[in-house]
């Protein structure tokens, strides 16, 4: 349903009002209850979209949805493979490696011919 915009000519009072396209024009203010009521023309007849947003996604169909679900479930069990780190014969795993010594500072030639 579109939305229009009035004018009052009484007291100058503006509105917008979600009306059906068969509807009559309103005629009388809401404002100030006097029969001064006008539609505007201009961008009126218009849809209004409100909320937190409208996405592509949000719209897709059911088989597009069950492929979608099926592929991310199937990605779950490699991902948490991946993270687990496997443990080498006999070795030490990486997390338990020695740490690398620092490198040592080069001395300085400061002063010295």
């Amino acid at each position: 349903m579109p939305t229009y915009e009035y004018l009052c000519d009484a007291c100058g009072h503006t509105f917008d009002e979600l009306q059906s396209f068969s509807d009559e024009p309103l005629t009388k203010c809401p404002n100030c209850k006097k029969k001064k009521l006008r539609r505007l023309f201009g961008t009126g007849a218009a849809v209004l979209f409100k909320g937190s947003g409208f996405y592509e996604t949000d719209y897709r169909s059911e088989s597009y949805k069950t492929a979608a679900k099926a592929e991310s479930d199937s990605a779950k069990p490699a991902a948490t493979e991946a993270a687990t780190p496997a443990k080498s014969d006999g070795g030490t795993p990486p997390s338990e490696a020695p740490a690398a010594k620092p490198a040592t500072p080069a001395k300085s030639n400061k002063g010295k011919k």
